[in-house]
């Protein structure tokens, strides 16, 4: 008996025993940055499902860790990312303190837009610029759009000078080369790209990240000269309550309010933009409104579910609507779609739904899905343009990390597009019986990229995709990305990739509906297909007195099949064809940010391009032409000086080289080239204890504008007293000696002047 009882302690004591060296262990700490407690800063065990946030006094839990050797990663907007890899017992409680620091850059912030997965910015193998609220907040503007005019090598460019519709050049290439992309998920393309970036509310974007060069490998097409990732805020972090309200001594009035509340195990986000600009200016006395008349609302709400191991489950969607006119002097809607006087008159409205949802599996498998109708009922003088298009994408991420080296990347992308107008371009070719035949394209794809970290300075990202689209038959496109460190301090990226762009004509050329001008497709268009190749460089200095961050980029893209638009060959067409050769965009670009002990703060950059095509003449010999509107330099600077008790002050500002410009035809009295122009701004703000901000100053401070004659014959929208020959070619008279018709398309700035601004914010914490 004795010996049973034994037996039974002995045993009783090796599975407590067993149970103890099995016993999960914890992390605990507070995080603090200056001394003080960090809310809502992300506390994650990396590579594993244990992670979350911390409460309102800095303090964090994370509970039932296996035994075993982790990273600790300690990352929040604006603050160094914190990494420690620490060793845990069977059973410890491991109290790990962390004292952030805030970042004089943004280098240590966790970016995604790269290569689809959370990484920080300065170990990520992709080059990835980030700007924050407070980079936009620097020179304040009503939409997205124009928020992106300080950044380097990024350019918004209006491409009609009567409706102001614009898109968004990245080092030289033309805004349909350029993929938007909200919450990553493609949101704005094709028909949206001319005016879905309007009414995106500056008060909930958390951040913009914007990747230079194709990244066609892991977002398909569109995505050739770069990304814009707009990332809004999360609901869990995003502040109570936001209300941002300017206006301009020209009468322009935007409001972006923000409101965050619980409801359940969720937390949800509405945010709401207005912007409303009705008093027509012509300063330049063309007879035509120097800036387009505005009404235009957007609602945004987005939900962010709690689950177990937090898991990604979210929910967004956006309603938008925009009201906008254009034209000569006196008019009004009565005169929408008629010949007594010239207008531009465009209603969109616009729905969108994107979602995330992390599936309940070992694996990291998420799936993510958006959709959105865009609706577009719009004049151009008498010619009328209706178009619709919806386009829903979908696919499903697998993020498998093998271990602390070695990682996987697999998606697989579905996305479908519906499109119809009143064009030819979704018109049959039998003359004799035409119908209306939509556009739908469906394109499956399947993309890996696998990641090997060999150590501390060598990093190496490689990728492969397969689309395939239904009307163009099978696309692939590779990618490569080797990232070397030799130390903390220095960085450099090799990127090489190939991308490719499907052309909607009607969609992406705006010249194509507006203006006299009659539109020729001469082939059935292909599609294009790109090379590139960059060097990136970064590194940061630290001095007594402050900081010195370097960023140089140097790149070079081969195109072929290019579709390019053709004004040169006849004043009265425009000719559509892909180029019969090829052509290059290459260039340089050099980004410095420092910041100094005493409170001045700089951030300076310059971009030197050459954007050409190459082409043979009627003698087999090669010609090369310069790209239109595209500039040779480019130069963005943001100066901040910090006076002390709330008051501080900002000195923005562009400038661009010259540029050679449409024109329609030798004759034309209108010069070929763009002057250098810059448009400059400075701001006072004041910030209260209370939560309260006024801010107000002057914007274009050099009252820099274009041209008065940059419209052509903007007394005779129409054309009634333009003679044509048989053959349609324009004839000189004496009321006409240049040979010109009514057109819009020269277009370069801004028509709008000097102007102040003053404005207000207030944000609940």
């Amino acid at each position: 008996m004795k010996k049973f009882i034994y037996l039974f302690i002995a045993l009783v004591i090796s599975a407590l025993s067993l149970s103890h060296a099995q016993s999960p262990a914890t992390v605990e700490g507070q995080i603090l940055s200056n001394q003080k407690p960090v809310e809502l800063a992300t506390v994650a065990l990396k590579g594993t499902r244990f992670g979350l946030l911390t409460d309102s006094a800095g303090n964090y839990r994370l509970t039932g860790i296996p035994p075993g050797r982790y990273q600790l990663n300690v990352s929040l907007v604006g603050y160094g990312t914190y990494q420690k890899t620490v060793t845990l017992a069977a059973g410890q409680t491991l109290r790990q303190n962390v004292e952030l620091r805030e970042s004089p850059n943004t280098l240590g912030e966790v970016v995604v837009t790269g290569t689809m997965k959370e990484v920080s910015k300065l170990e990520s193998a992709v080059p990835v610029e980030i700007f924050t609220p407070k980079f936009f907040q620097k020179n304040p503007t009503p939409n997205i759009y124009d928020a992106l005019q300080n950044i380097n090598g990024v350019r918004p460019q209006l491409n009609c000078n009567v409706c102001n519709t614009g898109d968004i050049h990245i080092n030289g290439l033309e805004g349909p080369y350029t993929m938007v992309l909200l919450d990553g998920m493609p949101i704005v393309s094709s028909l949206s790209t001319v005016y879905g970036l309007s009414g995106i509310p500056n008060s909930l974007v958390e951040r913009v990240e914007i990747v230079k060069g194709p990244a066609s490998t892991l977002y398909g097409s569109e995505a050739v000269a770069g990304l814009i990732n707009i990332i809004t805020k999360n609901p869990l972090k995003a502040p109570t309550v936001t209300a941002d309200v300017f206006g301009t001594t020209w009468q322009e009035y935007n409001a972006d309010l923000g409101v965050k509340f619980r409801a359940g195990k969720a937390n949800s986000l509405i945010g709401l933009n207005y912007f409303n600009f009705q008093h027509p200016y012509d300063k330049n006395g063309d007879g035509f409104t120097d800036v387009t008349q505005q009404n235009r609302i957007s609602l945004f709400n987005k939900w962010q579910f709690e689950r177990a191991e937090n898991r990604l489950a979210n929910l967004a969607a956006r309603y938008y609507y925009e009201d906008r006119w254009g034209g000569q002097i006196g008019w009004n809607k009565s005169y929408r779609g008629g010949d007594r006087l010239y207008g531009e008159s465009i209603f969109t409205e616009r729905v969108e739904l994107i979602g995330a949802y992390q599936l309940p599996t070992v694996e990291k498998i998420t799936f993510q899905s958006s959709f959105n109708s865009h609706h577009q009922n719009s004049y151009y003088g008498t010619t009328a343009y209706m178009a619709t298009q919806r386009i829903l994408f979908g696919q499903f991420l697998w993020d498998k990390q093998f271990n602390s080296r070695v990682s996987l990347l697999v998606g697989t992308p579905f996305r479908y597009t519906f499109y119809d107008d009143n064009t030819p371009a979704t018109a049959s070719a039998d003359s004799l019986r035409p119908e209306n035949r939509p556009d739908r394209i469906v394109l499956p794809g399947i993309f890996v990229q696998p990641e090997f970290t060999f150590n501390e300075k060598h990093k190496l990202l490689l990728g492969l995709r397969y689309d395939y689209n239904s009307r163009h038959g099978s696309i692939l496109t590779p990618r490569f990305s080797y990232k070397w460190s030799p130390n903390k301090d220095n960085v450099i990226r090799l990127n090489a990739g190939t991308g490719y762009r499907v052309v909607n004509l009607f969609t992406e050329d705006h010249a194509a509906l507006t203006g006299a001008r009659q539109v020729v497709v001469q082939d059935a268009l292909k599609p294009e297909r790109s090379w590139n190749v960059n060097l990136n460089y970064t590194r940061q200095i630290v001095f007594n007195n402050g900081f010195l961050g370097i960023d140089a980029t140097a790149f070079y893209t081969y195109f072929t099949n290019r579709i390019i638009a053709d004004y040169d060959t006849d004043p009265n067409k425009i000719f559509f064809d892909n180029l019969k050769g090829h052509s290059i965009s290459k260039g340089v670009s050099v980004n410095l940010d420092a910041t100094f002990a005493f409170p001045l703060k700089m951030v300076v950059g310059a971009t030197l391009m050459d954007v050409y095509k190459v082409e043979d003449d009627a003698d087999g010999r090669e010609v090369r032409t310069r790209q239109l509107l595209t500039e040779r330099i480019t130069g963005t600077w943001n100066v901040s000086y910090d006076f002390g008790r709330g008051f501080s002050a900002d000195y923005t500002g562009n400038l661009y080289g010259p540029m050679r410009l449409p024109r329609l035809s030798p004759e034309d009295p209108r010069a070929a080239y763009s002057p250098t122009w810059s448009i400059q701004n400075i701001q006072l703000t004041k910030k209260f204890d209370n939560g309260f901000e006024v801010y107000g100053g002057i914007k274009n401070l050099l009252n820099f504008t274009p041209p008065a004659n940059s419209i052509a014959r903007a007394f005779d929208p129409f054309d009634r007293g333009v003679v044509f020959d048989r053959e349609g070619q324009v004839v000189a008279t004496p009321g006409n000696p240049y040979r010109l018709t009514f057109d819009p398309n020269y277009v370069f700035a801004p028509n709008q002047g000097i102007r102040g601004f003053l404005g207000i914010r207030y944000t609940v914490r």
